[in-house]
């Protein structure tokens, strides 16, 4: 999508079911073994009684969004705040969502509310991004 095009208000998702197979990648490619995700007897013992994904694996989802629907390829990411509200079960349907809360024009800057919802419509994750917009759309 061109800079130009952008308006407040726009928005985008995109939805997946966390699997047992992403949390276990996630969990190599980020070195994070924390129990809680990747032993389920010690997760049974847990505040949250069983294993969860790691909560980066579902704010990773707020930057598919953002790279590829809005604005989409060639965006920078710059910032991203984040707040974690509710556990990410295995198999949970999250749905991460980015809204156009503002436009810089002059810096070609773009600042997103993020969300990521459950299944049930449970806020899992909260934050606010800010990107960087090309000036022309990339392929």
């Amino acid at each position: 999508m061109r800079f130009d095009d952008l308006a407040v208000g726009m928005v985008a998702e995109f939805t997946k079911t966390v699997t047992e197979a992403d949390v276990i990648a996630f969990a190599g490619l980020s070195g994070d073994f924390n129990p809680v995700h990747v032993d389920a007897v010690a997760a049974s013992r847990s505040r949250f009684g069983e294993r969860i994904a790691h909560g980066l694996l579902s704010a990773s989802f707020i930057s598919t969004v953002i790279a590829m629907k809005l604005p989409g390829p060639g965006t920078i990411y710059l910032g991203q705040t984040l707040r974690f509200t509710r556990p990410v079960k295995l198999g949970d349907t999250i749905t991460a969502r980015a809204e156009v809360r503002e436009i810089v024009a002059a810096k070609r800057r773009v600042i997103l509310a993020t969300t990521c919802t459950n299944q049930h419509g449970e806020l899992v994750v909260d934050g606010e991004a800010t990107v960087l917009v090309p000036a022309e759309e990339s392929s």
